[in-house]
């Protein structure tokens, strides 16, 4: 095995194609978004005898508490490999990534794997010397729904209360949803965004990050704000992603004072809807609660996000467990930034 940096994006895109276990975090297009951000990226591929087997986006973090190279839902690798040949490929990405580390002074490699949550991946973690990472930067546990089957069947398989009130919804003419592609319009998620981030305690993404992303991805349709409208106000709104076979619930928000009319629901189902409109194959809804495995333990948790899984699991689907973000650590300043973001995860009772 070999590793090169790859710089064709025709090859790049191919490859994870071929890869059932990947998100748009490892796309083309995030490598861009990131790049017009700051940020210093790396595009790395494994190769045994010329085949290009696994792919890693590297970003440079560069943050307050520390500097850091990250690789965001990866490495990505095809199928049928052992576990043997994937830790040689994140060996391999390990001794190349340390030797960058030398270069950028960086205090430590963090990755957000896209590996089941099973003893053999998190041992081939443990053997190369990585450790648990205090907090998640990305979905550790996300909630999907395969949106292959015909749309009454979809409609069948969700809860019976999320069912009725898209159908509700549907009635409803003073609901309208709207969706755009154009740039200008994270205007009107933009106050959405900070009610809900206010009400449910998350740090938002200040508005030109969202906007740098959108324009990244929209120049190839993969991308698109759903507005959810009540008597003309924009009481609910949403940013998904559409690349490859996948469509991501990615950002969002909704008004309190409207919980009680379900527009967030005709919204989520036209959005379902256009994503298999683009021949999409899965819908992910993003991240939930770790500690739920059915809609009785969303109703009973007093995790943060309880209210919002059970929404998303109302719409049928599965649970998808990654192994935990693991940290290789580089120097003695990486407990700086171990100490800040363990004080970051209890105020955020997470």
């Amino acid at each position: 095995m070999e590793l090169k940096e790859i710089i064709n994006r025709e090859e790049w895109e191919n490859f994870l194609l071929q890869c059932a276990e990947k998100t748009f975090l490892q796309s083309w297009n995030w490598g861009e978004f990131n790049s017009q951000m700051g940020e210093k990226i790396w595009r790395l591929g494994v190769y045994n005898e010329e085949k290009l087997i696994g792919a890693a986006l590297v970003l440079k973090i560069s943050a307050r508490r520390g500097t850091f190279l990250f690789i965001p839902h990866g490495p990505v690798v095809i199928g049928g490999l052992d576990g043997q040949d994937k830790k040689e490929i994140l060996e391999l990405f390990l001794l190349q990534l340390s030797d960058f580390a030398k270069g950028e002074n960086v205090s430590f490699i963090r990755v957000a794997p896209i590996l089941s949550d099973n003893q053999e991946n998190e041992n081939i973690f443990t053997d190369l010397g990585f450790r648990q990472a205090p907090i998640h930067m990305h979905p550790e546990v996300t909630w999907e729904l395969d949106i292959t089957p015909p749309e009454e069947k979809l409609l069948m398989n969700m809860r019976k209360t999320t069912r009725y009130l898209i159908r509700q919804a549907e009635k409803n003419s003073d609901i309208q949803i709207t969706i755009s592609d154009r740039i200008g319009d994270i205007k009107l998620f933009w106050p959405v965004y900070l009610e809900t981030a206010k009400r449910h305690h998350f740090v938002v993404f200040p508005e030109k990050y969202l906007e740098t992303q959108f324009n990244s991805f929209i120049k190839d349709k993969e991308i698109l704000l759903f507005l959810g409208n009540y008597k003309g106000q924009v009481v609910s709104a949403a940013i998904f992603v559409f690349w490859q076979d996948i469509c991501v619930y990615h950002h969002s928000g909704s008004l309190s004072d409207y919980n009680k009319i379900p527009v967030s629901y005709l919204l989520q189902w036209r959005a379902i809807k256009e994503a298999r409109n683009r021949g999409c194959r899965i819908y992910n809804f993003w991240g939930i609660a770790p500690d739920i495995e059915t809609e009785s333990d969303a109703q009973k948790s007093k995790h943060p996000w309880a209210g919002l899984s059970l929404f998303k699991m109302g719409f049928g689907g599965y649970k998808k467990n990654y192994v935990k973000t693991q940290d290789f650590i580089i120097s003695k300043k990486y407990w700086i930034n171990y100490m800040i973001e363990n004080i970051r995860k209890r105020k955020r009772n997470l």
